[in-house]
């Protein structure tokens, strides 16, 4: 009796010597694992914008207005057929998205076309692309409460806007993704392209939270022979 009482009193002692540094190390993976903002949920575009520069003012080069003027969102919009939209258009699209993050990730989940956006937080962009892709190659870091998204590795066929905005496989998209209160998520753009326009732009959209959405299977079923494009 008497070495099962002084086990149980070491024993409590080990145990109060050791819960201090057991709290701490406790506290610092909880730090860890919630240090990133929280972007999860549901969230919709607060304003359908069609055209980024709707008084016409888009800085083109000689070839960009040229491909501007080959636009037509009756004959060769890459989204009559089925494709992709490409970025920043799909982050304009009026249809929801879902965020989710994971380890070393964030997750767009698009109801347009159901397609699944992947920004990578643990890796840089590849030095040469195999395939350049129609949403490009997407790598992230974290600026105090902003997702700071840099993405490359596109090909030329989709349009930045639903008005036929052209670009070329040179185009590089940045990203500042925001949550500016609980209901609001903001994401602002700047667009660099040489090869179509004479100096970066920006432009931004704004989504509000929606509680209870989920996102709904999406069927595309445009005639693809209208399609006249690549």
């Amino acid at each position: 009796m008497q070495n099962r009482l002084m086990g149980a009193i070491f024993a409590g002692a080990a145990a109060l010597f050791l819960l201090p540094a057991i709290f701490a190390q406790t506290t610092n993976q909880s730090k860890v694992a919630g240090s990133a903002p929280d972007l999860t949920g549901v969230w919709q575009i607060d304003h359908f914008q069609a055209n980024l520069f709707p008084k016409g003012n888009a800085p083109f080069t000689p070839w960009g207005a040229a491909q501007f003027k080959l636009a037509d969102t009756q004959v060769n919009d890459p989204n009559l057929a089925c494709l992709p939209h490409g970025i920043p258009r799909l982050m304009f699209v009026p249809l929801p998205m879902e965020i989710f993050q994971v380890p070393g990730k964030v997750l767009m989940y698009q109801e347009a076309g159901n397609q699944l956006r992947q920004i990578h937080l643990d890796r840089q962009h590849p030095k040469e692309f195999d395939t350049l892709t129609y949403n490009g190659d997407s790598i992230g870091k974290w600026e105090g409460d902003t997702l700071v998204v840099d993405t490359i590795g596109f090909n030329d066929i989709t349009w930045l806007d639903h008005a036929g905005l052209p670009h070329s496989e040179g185009l590089h998209v940045t990203e500042r993704v925001r949550r500016p209160d609980h209901n609001t998520l903001q994401d602002d753009f700047t667009v660099e392209d040489p090869k179509a326009y004479t100096k970066p732009w920006t432009a931004q959209q704004i989504y509000k939270l929606k509680p209870g959405w989920e996102i709904a299977e999406y069927v595309c079923d445009n005639n693809k022979y209208v399609y006249h494009g690549k």
